[in-house]
């Protein structure tokens, strides 16, 4: 093997004072290596000391006499090219995102290796289950927990509902109502009881924490409304969601509603909301129902999901009063931070103003 003499001219002190300071450790077993070979070290044992072989030690010599300190740092990969073209790219990506067919692939979801099996029998490429996860990755997508969506609900109905809002809006108002601001309302119920939340929490890797859950299932409902432009809303505590709990519910959200500005409130279709009967809406409130089976559209969803999550997951009520006072609790803090209801429930859509 050809010997090659360290031509850079620099000091073995210098060379450790700059290993100290590098912030790679791989770079700084370089620098130290060289530094070893200059003070009268066998390049063996030099290069045993830095973890590489001998021959590994003189091609970093040739680098660092031709670069400087440079010269020992990693260089870009270019890695395995990627083998699938354009048009295959592109079917991979609507394979990932329509889901295997029950039917057809015998699978629920798709993991890496069953992806790694699709792209070897129909792209004849093969690549390590890790490959096809990072791939993955490149085209942006990631492992995401889903939304439920029911059967029945119609997509065009809730793309309607957000492209067209303020034209919804508009369709709904009384006259007088013309040419004020509106305030956006969201209202829902939300029912809390022995038979409680789970949520996620913090623990160490590769143990199963557990969280308490009881099996009784007495329950109070969270009847509640928010207005998130103005930071505002209203919530009471029933045994149960129905007409006269939500005629207390209208009464209440009347009351904080600016003078003038008349509000519309944002309410999905259960049969206690539909005005006509024994439901009374206030003359400053209309009443503007979402498309059938979309909760997603109801931004009170996740206040009602945040305050399970943050207040009342984990907890113990032995009776009906306990999950009142706790119901009161949270609904209670959530309202005090500034901001909150703005932060969780604000939506894009635009509005009549």
């Amino acid at each position: 093997m050809e010997r090659v003499a360290i031509t850079r001219m620099m000091g073995v002190k210098e060379l450790r004072r700059m290993a100290r300071k590098e912030k790679s450790g791989r770079v700084a077993a370089r620098m130290l290596a060289i530094a070893n070979v200059l003070s009268g070290m066998s390049r063996g044992m030099a290069a045993q000391l830095a973890g590489m072989e001998r021959q590994t030690l003189r091609d970093w010599v040739h680098r660092f006499n031709a670069e400087g300190r440079a010269g020992l740092r990693d260089r870009p990969r270019s890695g395995r090219s990627w083998e699938l073209g354009e048009a295959d790219r592109h079917t991979r990506c609507v394979i990932v995102e329509t889901g295997p067919d029950p039917e057809r692939d015998g699978l629920a979801r798709w993991r890496r290796i069953d992806l790694k099996t699709w792209l070897k029998n129909e792209c004849g490429v093969a690549y390590h289950e890790r490959s096809v996860g990072q791939r993955r990755k490149r085209l942006g997508y990631r492992h995401m927990s889903v939304r439920p969506a029911h059967p029945q609900g119609d997509p065009d109905a809730r793309k309607d509902c957000k492209e067209n809002f303020a034209a919804q809006v508009a369709a709904v108002l009384p006259a007088r109502a013309k040419g004020h601001a509106i305030e956006r309302w969201f209202q829902d119920e939300a029912r809390v009881g022995q038979n409680g939340t789970l949520t996620r929490i913090w623990a160490r890797r590769g143990s199963r924490p557990r969280l308490t859950r009881d099996q009784r299932y007495a329950w109070a409902d969270i009847v509640g409304a928010g207005c998130p432009a103005r930071d505002a809303g209203v919530a009471l505590v029933m045994p149960d969601a129905n007409i006269p709990a939500m005629n207390r519910q209208l009464e209440e959200i009347s009351r904080p509603v600016v003078r003038d500005a008349p509000a519309v409130i944002i309410i999905d279709g259960a049969g206690w909301h539909k005005p006509g009967g024994k439901l009374v809406v206030p003359d400053n409130i209309t009443l503007l129902h979402l498309p059938p089976y979309s909760p997603e559209l109801n931004a009170q969803e996740h206040v009602w999901e945040y305050l399970r999550h943050n207040y009342l997951a984990g907890r113990l009520f032995d009776t009906y009063d306990d999950i009142v006072d706790a119901c009161c609790t949270a609904w209670n803090a959530f309202a005090a931070a500034k901001d909150q209801s703005q932060s969780i429930a604000s939506r894009d859509w635009r509005c009549l103003g």
